[in-house]
C-alpha cells in the first residue's frame, strides 16, 4: 500500500501534476492523518535543519518578516522570537490552524490561510526577512517566476531572502532546489551572502546590500 507520502506523491504522476487542484488533493492526503505528515516535530534531521536555518540569518532582530508555506509551524516558533512581527502563511487549513496553536506565545506573530505565489500579503509589505522553506519547488515553472518577482518587489532596501531546499528528487517537485535558487539569485535583486549545501538539503542567504555579518557590525 506504500506511506502516506508515496501515495500523495502518485497524485502528481501525471500528466496535470502542474494543476492547482492537484497539489491541494496532494497537500489533503498529506494532512489527512495530522498535522505533522513530515514528522518535522521529532525526526532529527528536520530539527538540525531548522537550527542551520536560522543560524544562518545574518541579523539577530528583524522588524518584518514573511515566511509563505510554514507548515505546523515549527520553524515559525523558531523564527517568533527574533523578529517584532512575523506573517506565516501555508495554503492547508490543518496546518494553519497548527501554526496559531504554536505561534499563540507570540503576540506579534500570525498565521494566514493563502496560497502563494498567486496570494500575497503586499498590505504587510515591506518586509526585511523573507523565508522561502521547502515550498518553491512545488511551483509550476510560471508559478516560480512569479514568485520571485513578487519577493523582489516586497522586499524592503536591506531586505533578506533565505530559500532552503530538499535536493533529492520526488514526484510533487517541479525543481531542482538548484533552479529554485538560481532563479532566486537573478530575479529577486539580491547578492548572496551565505551558502550552505550538503547531500540532503541547499540552504541560500541573500540580501540588497550583500554586506557580511561582521560588516553589519562596523567589524570589516
Amino acid at each position: 500500500m506504500g506511506t502516506l507520502t508515496d501515495r500523495a506523491d502518485a497524485l502528481l504522476r501525471a500528466p496535470n501534476k502542474a494543476n492547482p487542484y492537484e497539489r491541494q488533493r496532494y497537500f489533503d492526503l498529506l494532512y489527512s492523518h495530522g498535522d505533522d505528515p513530515w514528522r518535522l516535530r521529532e525526526r532529527w534531521y528536520e530539527r538540525r535543519k531548522h537550527a542551520l536555518t536560522i543560524a544562518m540569518l545574518p541579523r539577530e532582530r528583524y522588524r518584518n518578516v514573511f515566511e509563505p508555506g510554514c507548515a505546523n509551524g515549527e520553524l515559525s516558533a523558531m523564527l517568533a522570537p527574533r523578529c517584532d512581527a512575523l506573517l506565516a502563511a501555508d495554503l492547508h487549513e490543518r496546518a494553519v490552524r497548527a501554526a496559531r496553536e504554536r505561534l499563540a506565545p507570540w503576540p506579534g506573530a500570525r498565521v494566514e490561510r493563502c496560497a502563494a505565489p498567486q496570494e500575497w500579503p503586499e498590505a504587510a509589505a515591506p518586509f526585511d526577512l523573507i523565508i522561502v522553506s521547502e515550498l518553491a519547488y512545488y511551483l509550476a515553472p510560471d508559478e516560480l517566476q512569479q514568485l520571485a518577482v513578487r519577493i523582489e518587489g516586497s522586499l524592503d532596501g536591506t531586505g533578506c531572502l533565505l530559500a532552503c531546499d530538499w535536493r533529492h528528487g520526488f514526484a510533487g517537485r517541479h525543481a531542482s532546489a538548484e533552479a529554485v535558487h538560481a532563479c532566486f539569485a537573478s530575479r529577486c535583486g539580491v547578492v548572496r551572502v551565505a551558502h550552505h549545501v550538503e547531500t540532503d538539503v541547499l540552504i541560500d542567504v541573500w540580501t540588497r546590500d550583500g554586506r557580511s555579518v561582521a560588516q553589519l557590525e562596523q567589524f570589516a
